[in-house]
């Protein structure tokens, strides 16, 4: 846990603001003056260049990867008065914002340095960037190593499932008290079947390979958050007098004019790191696992598919978590020590949506944190596979079939792990994956911003 706190509160809370300020001003602000053509890109099509899935799967694979329990339990935990208070929430926008410009960097990069596979294929994502653009493979193989192991050991299987099992939880209340013993111990019976249920599920999709994962994460992704916004924003409109003070306490307690999570400066630099960790956890801006989607994307264009990629951290963090945190403002639950995580965004949506017949606001939470966490299993799947094909040199599609036999294994065993566990080995991996991109980032900085600048933005 140590080595875990020092490179989140230390190196990390420096580098990935000060990489997209970097990019920001390099770029001309390319995340304002860009984003009309990124959306409307979207609807757009691919342009007729090589790839496996069309631009906007791509994004929606980068999507279903991100858009997790962190839209949930990590906005709750970071809003919290034990942790950052509602200062975090304006630290996780500026996050965000800087973020758009690494996101962009990150997905041009991906394509600008794809490799052809012997299979006739395409592969891109940091391994590759780090190797031609940087010239160290040696950097690019301890980021593939991290981000494997972050899929299979940590935030994409473990964390995932505990999610879903808290999701079924809140759904079936009291009535879960039974208990199996397997293994030599006794767990939930609820939760066991979470990870029976969501192992075959994950098996269905991820047994079909990339493009099975690219098509179900084009159809789930819309449909999730498209849920999730109108329960929301249900809640926001039905309170749009108090989202004036909620904004207000926002931009107070993020620079310490109100003693909402502590007092003075340490108050500050709290919802500083609670917000930046979790809008990074939440969007993954600077960690390398978007570009790895964008890079089997249908596209000749780099510039084109970094716009594409810039726009998941507005959809997964500008927006989602924007509305997970004013809601939990709003309702006044950020103040109960007693809640915790899911706990707390359950709270709110029981007091917001308490006019619907009784159930429907723990089914709504529930139904969104585990369609979300289900996606990001799927998304993370897909990341740790492109990572052992590039460590295989690309040439060992037995050792991906192991990869993928391994992970729907961790799958089906993780509610039998402790939790707490996970997100630490997770938290760690993350920021392991983070350190060698970053460097990548800086060092290809001004090649990002010549190819770039020296044209028009695609329209």
């Amino acid at each position: 846990m140590l080595m875990r706190d020092l490179l989140w509160r230390g190196p990390l809370l420096v580098l990935l603001p000060a990489a997209g300020v970097l990019l920001t001003w390099k770029l001309r602000g390319l995340q304002l003056r860009g984003l009309p053509r990124a959306l409307r890109l979207l609807a757009a099509g691919d342009d007729g260049g090589e790839g496996e899935v069309s631009p906007f799967q791509a994004l929606c694979t980068a999507l279903a990867a991100t858009i997790g329990t962190g839209n949930i339990v990590g906005v709750a935990t970071a809003v919290s008065v034990l942790a950052g208070g509602p200062g975090a929430l304006l630290w996780m926008w500026l996050s965000a914002f800087f973020g758009m410009a690494v996101k962009y960097a990150e997905g041009f990069l991906a394509v600008r340095f794809r490799v052809r596979m012997p299979d006739g294929s395409v592969r891109g994502g940091p391994f590759y960037y780090m190797e031609k653009g940087l010239r160290r493979p040696g950097l690019g193989r301890v980021f593939a190593a991290c981000t494997a192991l972050a899929g299979v050991l940590g935030i994409g299987t473990m964390a995932q499932v505990s999610g879903i099992a808290d999701a079924a939880e809140i759904f079936l209340g009291p009535a879960c008290t039974g208990r199996v013993r397997l293994f030599g111990g006794s767990f939930p019976m609820v939760r066991a079947g979470c990870g029976l249920v969501v192992g075959v599920c994950a098996a269905l999709v991820i047994l079909g390979g990339a493009q099975r994962i690219a098509k179900t994460a084009a159809l789930l992704v819309p449909l999730m958050a498209g849920l999730y916004v109108a329960a929301t924003g249900l809640i926001l409109a039905t309170h749009a007098s108090e989202l004036p003070g909620a904004l207000r306490l926002v931009v107070e307690s993020a620079f310490g004019l109100r003693a909402a999570a502590g007092g003075g400066g340490a108050a500050v630099l709290l919802a500083m790191q609670h917000g930046v960790a979790k809008g990074v956890f939440s969007n993954e801006a600077g960690l390398g696992s978007a570009p790895i989607a964008a890079g089997s994307a249908r596209t000749r264009d780099p510039v084109r598919q970094g716009l594409i990629t810039m726009t998941g951290t507005l959809f997964d963090t500008l927006i989602l978590c924007t509305m997970t945190g004013l809601v939990l403002i709003v309702m006044g639950s950020w103040r109960d020590t007693s809640l915790h995580g899911v706990a707390m965004t359950l709270d709110a949506f029981r007091r917001g949506l308490w006019f619907l017949p009784a159930g429907v606001s723990d089914g709504v939470l529930a139904l969104s944190l585990a369609a979300f966490a289900f996606t990001t299993i799927l998304g993370w799947c897909f990341y740790g596979e492109r990572s052992i094909e590039y460590l295989a040199g690309g040439r060992a599609p037995v050792l991906v079939q192991l990869y993928r036999t391994a992970y729907l294994a961790t799958v089906f065993a993780a509610p039998f792990i402790d939790a707490a566990a996970v997100w630490v080995a997770a938290d760690l991996l993350n920021a392991l994956m983070a350190l060698p991109n970053l460097i990548a980032l800086f060092g290809l900085a001004g090649l990002v911003e010549r190819e770039t600048l020296r044209r028009d933005l695609p329209g």
